[in-house]
């Protein structure tokens, strides 16, 4: 009778896949709090943290690295677009790109960091478990 695998076990995306997808998904977040509320707020924090946590349960073990490093970069990323094109939703509206960018990680770095702790951990009790689940190797004697 076989094992059924673990929630732990089950990502098998490629990490190119997963950043694709974390990258629309927040991006859809952002254009989804921005028409509801006009700004970029706690729905888009919420929205950032479960991104981490499907982000970190999707990915195959062999890309861990690539969505270890993903969540910081994830929001740099998009607030760096949004500094380009609609700055006034995460900052003021006459601050420049470089501003707008540290502005809105400063205004969302509790989801930063949140998001960030969760990914972490959740790849790290993956790699726990999948390292666990291997039969040990046997000996050459």
């Amino acid at each position: 009778m076989s094992q059924r695998r673990t929630l732990w076990e089950e990502g098998r995306e490629p990490g190119r896949q997963v950043v694709a997808l974390g990258l629309a998904l927040a991006l859809t977040a952002v254009v989804l709090d921005q028409a509801v509320f006009g700004h970029v707020g706690p729905f888009f924090d919420v929205c950032y943290v479960l991104i981490c946590i499907a982000m970190a349960l999707a990915v195959r073990p062999s890309d861990f690295f690539t969505v270890g490093v993903l969540p910081p970069l994830l929001m740099v990323a998009v607030f760096t677009l949004l500094g380009l094109t609609r700055p006034d939703v995460i900052a003021d509206q006459g601050d420049g790109v470089i501003q707008a960018v540290v502005s809105g990680l400063g205004h969302h770095a509790a989801a930063l960091v949140t998001g960030y702790a969760l990914c972490l951990g959740i790849l790290a009790v993956r790699q726990r478990v999948l390292t666990q689940s291997r039969p040990p190797a046997r000996s050459a004697h």
